[in-house]
């Protein structure tokens, strides 16, 4: 399962706008992308309402996550990582100047 750890970087963490923003982006890849933080369940990242119930304030590390059964070989497998990267980019640059 590819695997990447992020930290979130908006100021209110993941709620509202900085929300919508990562699950727009994740729902965009077309994967099945998880989110989850230490001692939580993951969540689907997809959903807006999971994301932000989920509580991910600024600072929290996180790992996003997609299930082996959502790719297709060796190409689905980069496809995945990059888009894994993106959305690191995306969680560790909102908020920033």
């Amino acid at each position: 399962m590819p695997t990447m750890k992020a930290v979130v970087a908006a100021p209110v963490g993941l709620h509202a706008r900085p929300a919508a923003v990562f699950v727009r982006a994740v729902t965009d890849t077309g994967l099945p992308v998880t989110i989850s933080k230490a001692g939580a369940c993951r969540v689907d990242a997809r959903s807006l309402l999971q994301v932000m119930t989920a509580d991910f304030p600024q600072g929290c590390e996180v790992e996003l996550s997609i299930i082996e059964s959502g790719l297709e070989g060796a190409l689905g497998r980069e496809k995945a990582e990059e888009a894994l990267l993106q959305l690191r980019e995306l969680l560790e640059s909102q908020g920033a100047a």
